[in-house]
């Protein structure tokens, strides 16, 4: 069993309150979880209105194919979100 991770940070210059982060970011997450199928959820920087901090899981039997999943959504997400953006990101294979 191959596990694969993603740590995304986001910038999110226009957010003026927790409301306005927590809205950009249920909707980044929800469209992950649609589109790709994956795990994701908020990890850090819950109180900070500018910067969301977002992890992302898959498990599959091919290391390739984890790590090309995660690759794929990263990508898609910076072309697609207008209100955010992706300041750095990391992917693990386990």
């Amino acid at each position: 069993m191959i596990i694969g991770s993603a740590v995304i940070e986001l910038d999110i210059a226009a957010s003026a309150s927790l409301k306005d982060k927590r809205r950009v970011v249920k909707a980044v997450i929800a469209r992950l979880q649609r589109d790709y199928n994956l795990a994701v959820a908020e990890v850090d920087a819950l109180d900070s209105w500018h910067r969301a901090v977002i992890g992302i899981v898959t498990v599959s039997n091919d290391a390739g194919y984890a790590h090309g999943l995660l690759e794929k959504a990263i990508s898609a997400l910076a072309d697609w979100r207008l209100d955010c953006e992706l300041a750095s990101y990391h992917v693990e294979i386990l």
